[in-house]
């Protein structure tokens, strides 16, 4: 089945460190219900920008390689027959109904999980 990237942008990611239960509800409820449907076959979310590190050839700086909101805060793959049930799938993302958040997806040319050792 075609499988599709679904890059989340928001203003900061939702999983800081110190991040309450209370403050994760929404995106864990809308990662539970992708598991159970079995679309969603990958996911990680981001740390906030300030625990990202740039890499140039000039050398190593402390921050996002693009400083302006909105950022991507996280990403999942998605196995969807099309990108049509993609995006429906996407559109229920919290991210969404945020004023200033959203998704993109992607369809995912090639790639996958490197096995140790290969």
């Amino acid at each position: 089945m075609p499988q599709f990237a679904v890059l989340i942008y928001a203003d900061e990611s939702a999983h800081a460190l110190d991040a309450s239960e209370a403050e994760l509800e929404e995106n864990d409820r809308h990662a539970e219900e992708l598991a159970a449907s079995g679309s969603m076959i990958l996911a990680y979310a981001l740390t906030p920008r300030a625990e990202a590190l740039s890499i140039r050839r000039s050398g190593v700086a402390a921050g996002p390689f693009v400083p302006d909101a909105p950022f991507v805060a996280g990403y999942y793959v998605l196995e969807a027959p099309d990108l049509d049930a993609a995006v429906a799938i996407a559109r229920e993302n919290p991210a969404v109904r945020s004023s200033r958040g959203g998704v993109e997806v992607r369809p995912v040319h090639s790639g996958g999980v490197i096995p140790p050792g290969s």
